[in-house]
């Protein structure tokens, strides 16, 4: 398995929340869905990382 980065991140009590509703509803861990939410926008805006593992496949690991 890849190493993975480990990054702080301070978010807005109720951006938090939200985030973690969305995880639930989807079944995901918070931090899942905040990498998932990442991919997302990475890949709408044409910037997929080289080399990095689909979004479905990131999550099962």
């Amino acid at each position: 398995m890849t190493e993975r980065k480990k990054l702080l991140l301070r978010l807005d009590p109720a951006v938090y929340d939200a985030v973690a509703r969305w995880a639930a509803d989807d079944l995901r861990s918070v931090n899942a869905q905040i990498e998932f939410a990442l991919r997302q926008a990475l890949k709408s805006a044409g910037r997929n990382p080289k080399g990095s593992l689909p979004a479905e496949k990131a999550e099962a690991e």
